[in-house]
């Protein structure tokens, strides 16, 4: 019988429980294998199961796991982690040192990498309607659709989506509420996430795409998933602060 693995879950980029990106948190000694780690985050069957280990000194490793495979960054679970050990935290990882604070609103700020997407031709065969603007990132393509509602009311044919290739499919519009930037969605097929609900990475190319066209270097994006999640974003060169409050919601023992 495996050692009894206990998980914390957090909601991300959201004040209030049930709402966010939910996160599985497993705090540890040390890394169990990669097989194990990945049956977790299966069994869990949330966007990103994260596991965190510490380090001599001072600082933690962490990893990511999607329900079927191991990613190279992810937001909304490092703020899951940053909540669950407490900010300030630094955490190694595949994508760097990412530092966590808390910030003077009461937010967990994260610096992550800035993630650029360079402009392409989308497939000729694309049937999304409205484009304005297509991309292709480290991680993922990036869609900007003519306005917001578009965003909101977009039926993704997911085959059609995981075709494009990369980590995930960003479609974005210019906020149309008070106070937002942009508007987003995103889709994972790919990694096993038909849609994410609120998706810190993917603000790491959303920070530079909209902060370019708006000229600011602060910005608000709200993703318009079901549950809804919004990420404060902040430039600062080639790295990107992303802002956001996580709720405590359970408490898991996997015994098996």
């Amino acid at each position: 019988m495996a050692l009894a693995l206990a998980l914390t879950v957090v909601d991300s980029f959201t004040d209030r429980p049930f709402t966010g990106n939910p996160a599985a948190v497993a705090v540890v000694d040390a890394f169990p294998p990669d097989a194990r780690m990945q049956q977790v985050a299966a069994e869990m069957n949330l966007a990103e199961t994260a596991f965190v280990a510490p380090r001599s000194d001072g600082h933690h490793d962490l990893r990511w796991f999607t329900p079927s495979v191991e990613v190279d960054l992810c937001g909304h679970a490092t703020l899951a982690a940053a909540h669950v050990l407490g900010a300030p935290a630094s955490f190694h990882t595949r994508s760097g040192v990412l530092t966590c604070a808390l910030g003077a609103s009461g937010q967990i700020e994260m610096d992550f990498p800035a993630t650029p997407s360079a402009e392409a031709e989308p497939p000729p065969d694309l049937s999304i309607g409205g484009i304005k603007w297509f991309g292709r990132g480290r991680f993922d393509v990036l869609i900007e659709l003519a306005d917001a509602e578009r965003i909101r009311s977009f039926e993704p044919d997911l085959a059609e989506l995981a075709a494009l290739g990369g980590r995930a499919v960003v479609i974005t519009a210019p906020g149309d509420e008070p106070g937002i930037d942009c508007e987003s969605r995103v889709f994972g097929p790919n990694v096993g996430i038909p849609e994410d609900p609120a998706t810190g990475s993917a603000h790491c190319t959303l920070a530079v795409h909209w902060g370019d066209r708006l000229g600011k270097t602060e910005l608000i994006g709200h993703q318009a998933s079901a549950r809804g999640g919004t990420i404060h974003m902040r430039r600062q060169g080639d790295r990107v602060v992303l802002g956001g409050q996580a709720v405590t919601v359970s408490t898991v023992e996997m015994v098996a």
